[in-house]
């Protein structure tokens, strides 16, 4: 069947029948013929943004919480541009969103025309694919081919730019139309003798490692992970955007590796004799200086997208699948090959994981430790919560400090870095997850970059409780200048701690509850009372040391045998190497 409507009309349906439920965006005049019809449609929920950075976060954390995809929408020129850090962020991260733009009508294309900007080639470096639809008849294809472009392989966003006309022209909407992808075939399934390869190798080892990214979450092959680790008794380590894919409370858990992992996590990589690398980029945050990363390790590398294999590290067995399939694969590969005898191995580590647990800092005078915060948010709101972090220290101490032992239940803006991140986000998840509790853990930077969109979840009564680490400071950055550029601290105080502004109050002004905390005895009692509290958004303003600094730390560019415990500490690694 066949029926007459405008291309607007047909991008609306087209929404609906690939199961779009909620839409964060904003209208302008090239996308308005698109929100007329969005206006009638019972099955699509439209969220007010107040930002279209906001929207293409929120479209992550929305994706992120759920594994569906995320949509976004903006209108030409400026509401376009300003979609590109959240599409930046996807693309580095492999979350599947598409963003919906309008585009100036097709005849003024070229002319920079008012409100123009060419989003698809600003973006082309930054989206799994991107269209620019000018026929209102390849409406319904192009939504259907975006959908199945970001949601399978290594997911990631897609951009649909729709001219004016094309919205407003009458078209013949058909469903299902065919998709016009050949040379788009994502393999899945590894090959059978490279699964063989790598059982072998694993049969072999003396000091393996299972380095776990976030490929395997994104696969959903967290409960084959936890088969293979406890088949083959392997250490396992868990990067960023992997934390809580293998439980923490697991005694073959080692921790997170990199700039700012566990000194077990970094140890084992630096020691073992055979990595196996499954969803994971072997990126600079993790190997530190490449020419010394991991020196004795044989390489097996799984991931499903096949550029990443071999790009940093040479990969002795490539395996490229999704890895759902190349664990379960292998889990029956070692049965058959069986498993080596990691005895010496365990000793060393866990001589590691005793003598240097996470530790940190308390403040003479009384003042709140960041971590300290952690903890207790982690013991009291529990491990079926969602934390949603932004990025720098808060970021890294909700990474370290937090117990995660479900998956998915950690989401941050990883590869990118990006400051804003987590307000918008939390409230995608939790409109994703309306029944999970969700925590933004945000720092006052960060926070003052997006937290227009608390108006946003006032208002669509999207409960999300957010605790602001409030050290006054650009806090990583200052960091750095503490260490590497002599305590000049250039820019980077923002004297938040002064209360400007004041974070209860501005809470209040966007009718959320505001909360704050400035003494380690007040934090369990301020964190029970934003518990309580679930039909309103709450903000604690958690008041804590300026000094407060993230350790371990692996120096950028340095290796990561150069590990620092503290300032001008490190470990003593074992002597025999």
């Amino acid at each position: 069947m066949t029926e007459r409507m405008t291309g607007a009309q047909a991008l609306v349906r087209a929404l609906e029948h690939v199961g779009v439920d909620t839409v964060f965006g904003i209208p302008g005049g090239a996308i308005l013929p698109a929100y007329d019809p969005l206006y009638d449609s019972v099955k699509v929920r439209h969220v007010l943004v107040r930002h279209e950075q906001g929207a293409g976060h929120a479209a992550e954390g929305y994706a992120q919480a759920t594994g569906k995809v995320g949509v976004c929408m903006a209108t030409s020129g400026p509401g376009a541009t300003n979609l590109v850090t959240p599409i930046a962020d996807a693309y580095m991260d492999s979350v599947p969103i598409v963003a919906i733009t309008g585009q100036v009508a097709s005849a003024a294309i070229g002319t920079d025309a008012f409100q123009e900007a060419d989003i698809s080639g600003i973006t082309m470096p930054i989206t799994k694919h991107n269209f620019l639809v000018t026929d209102p008849a390849d409406i319904p294809r192009t939504i259907m081919e975006a959908f199945h472009i970001a949601s399978t392989g290594r997911p990631g966003p897609v951009l649909v730019d729709i001219s004016k006309d094309a919205l407003q022209a009458q078209t013949e909407f058909q469903w299902p139309p065919t998709m016009q992808l050949p040379g788009y075939r994502p393999v899945t399934r590894p090959h059978s003798k490279q699964i063989r390869e790598a059982a072998k190798l694993i049969a072999e080892a003396r000091r393996p490692v299972l380095y776990v990214g976030g490929g395997v979450h994104k696969a959903g092959a967290s409960a084959e992970l936890l088969q293979l680790a406890e088949l083959t008794g392997i250490p396992v380590i868990t990067t960023l955007m992997a934390r809580g894919t293998f439980p923490d409370g697991h005694p073959q858990h080692m921790g997170m590796p990199g700039m700012h992992g566990s000194v077990s996590a970094v140890g084992a990589l630096q020691k073992a004799d055979l990595i196996v690398g499954l969803g994971v980029r072997f990126d600079d945050r993790v190997t530190g200086q490449l020419s010394t990363f991991a020196p004795y390790a044989k390489i097996v590398h799984a991931d499903i997208d096949p550029a990443e294999i071999s790009k940093n590290r040479h990969a002795d067995v490539p395996i490229v699948g999704d890895c759902k399939e190349v664990i379960t694969d292998l889990v029956a590969a070692v049965g058959v090959v069986g498993k080596g005898d990691y005895t010496e191995w365990w000793t060393l580590l866990n001589g590691y994981k005793q003598t240097y647990p996470l530790g940190y800092d308390e403040f003479e005078d009384g003042s709140l430790a960041p971590q300290y915060v952690m903890q207790r948010l982690s013991a009291i709101a529990g491990p079926e919560t969602y934390y949603v972090a932004g990025v720098g220290q808060h970021q890294m101490w909700a990474a370290q400090f937090i117990d995660y032992e479900n998956p998915g239940t950690f989401i941050n803006s990883g590869g990118l870095g990006t400051m804003g991140f987590a307000v918008p986000a939390a409230m995608g998840a939790k409109m994703g997850r309306p029944e999970a509790t969700v925590w933004a853990i945000d720092g006052d930077g960060c926070f003052q970059m997006t937290n227009q969109e608390l108006a946003t979840c006032t208002l669509e009564g999207v409960p999300i409780k957010i605790a602001v680490i409030n050290n006054g400071n650009l806090g990583m950055v200052r960091q750095w200048q503490t260490l590497f550029y002599d305590q000049r601290y250039s820019n980077t105080d923002l004297q938040t701690t002064r209360r400007i502004p004041d974070f209860v109050k501005l809470a209040e002004a966007y009718g959320c509850v505001g909360l704050r905390c400035e003494r380690p005895e007040d934090v369990d009692a301020t964190i029970k009372k934003a518990m309580e509290i679930n039909d309103v958004p709450v903000v604690v303003d958690f008041v804590v040391h300026q000094d407060a600094m993230v350790w371990p730390m692996v120096a950028a560019g340095t290796s990561n045998d150069d590990i620092k415990i503290a300032r001008d500490m490190a470990p003593v690694w074992d002597s025999e190497d």
